[in-house]
């Protein structure tokens, strides 16, 4: 083969051999770009998720402290109506017994 076609297709070849590696370069950077590209999407979403689920415990705990709060003061309501059941059973009972102490001491000063 003379001389000038070998370099030639030396040549030829090298610069195939440029291209392939540019083409690569390019693919890589492509490639690393929406790899970036994803793992922000990723990240993002992944924050959102995180306040999703921080609201949503959130309202739970908030909902949970109302139904105690609410249960408390049932509770609390429920306590009152008796001890005002008890205090008035109690007002006729010491009504009765006033009475009979004033009754006897009326007998005991005839």
């Amino acid at each position: 083969m003379p001389r000038p076609e070998v370099l030639e297709r030396i040549k030829s070849a090298e610069e195939e051999a440029d291209e392939i590696v540019a083409l690569a370069q390019n693919d890589r950077d492509e490639r690393i770009a929406e790899a970036r590209k994803r793992a922000e999407e990723i990240r993002t979403e992944a924050e959102q998720e995180a306040r999703d689920l921080k609201e949503r415990r959130l309202e739970e705990a908030r909902e949970e402290i109302d139904a105690e709060s609410e249960r408390v003061l049932e509770d609390g309501e429920q306590e009152r109506q008796a001890l005002a059941e008890r205090a008035q059973n109690r007002v006729d009972e010491v009504t009765d017994h006033v009475v009979e102490l004033f009754q006897e001491d009326v007998h005991a000063q005839t």
